[in-house]
């Protein structure tokens, strides 16, 4: 064996350096769908990656809105409702995954820049500053109904479309999750006074 022939021969040391700013090209859209072996059509899995989206859009400014809350809680209540809006909180970050995990099993794209959300939820914006407590967990009510109301309906035509998945997943997690978390912010709306005399 030559020299050169050992030379190509022998292996390049590896390096530790990381390669940085890459740029790469976008290789699925956004609102694409790619053809996964589900046992549906593409135009089954184009709707509920569609609705799915926006609920998922939604659901990411409520989590955002409770942990903003969360921070900003004010008053006698203080404690209390500052551990519930983080629970609350937490769960919406584990609807955010389970709705992103079925948008890209249907060979879709998650929406998840917090730029591309702003500009596609239907939930309204609030103020940048600390409102008053009523007010803070009645924006989030109105962000919860907002997203119930539209997950109702995305489920019903999901499920008239045959995506049993979808249906699952937005009436198990969505609406069961949002239901619940509606109630326990309501009650707190109830106007009762804090101590009897």
């Amino acid at each position: 064996m030559t020299t050169q022939e050992r030379a190509s021969a022998t292996p390049k040391p590896r390096s530790s350096q990381p390669w940085l700013h890459q740029k790469g090209n976008e290789i699925q859209e956004y609102g694409t769908v790619r053809q996964l072996p589900v046992g549906m059509s593409y135009n089954t899995r184009m709707y509920s990656c569609q609705r799915l989206n926006q609920v998922l859009a939604d659901t990411q400014i409520l989590h955002a809105l409770y942990k903003k809350h969360h921070w900003l809680m004010r008053g006698q209540t203080f404690y209390q409702l500052h551990l519930l809006m983080d629970k609350h909180a937490d769960e919406q970050a584990e609807l955010i995954d389970t709705v992103a995990e079925r948008i890209q099993t249907l060979g879709g794209v998650a929406i998840g820049d917090p730029r591309h959300v702003a500009e596609i939820t239907n939930v309204p914006r609030p103020p940048n500053g600390v409102e008053e407590v009523p007010a803070m967990l009645s924006r989030l009510l109105e962000a919860h109904e907002t997203i119930l109301e539209d997950a109702h309906d995305a489920a019903a035509r999901c499920q008239e479309n045959g995506d049993d998945g979808t249906n699952d997943v937005l009436v198990s997690d969505v609406i069961r999750t949002n239901e619940l978390e509606a109630w326990f912010l309501a009650e707190h709306l109830v106007d009762t006074p804090l101590v009897h005399t």
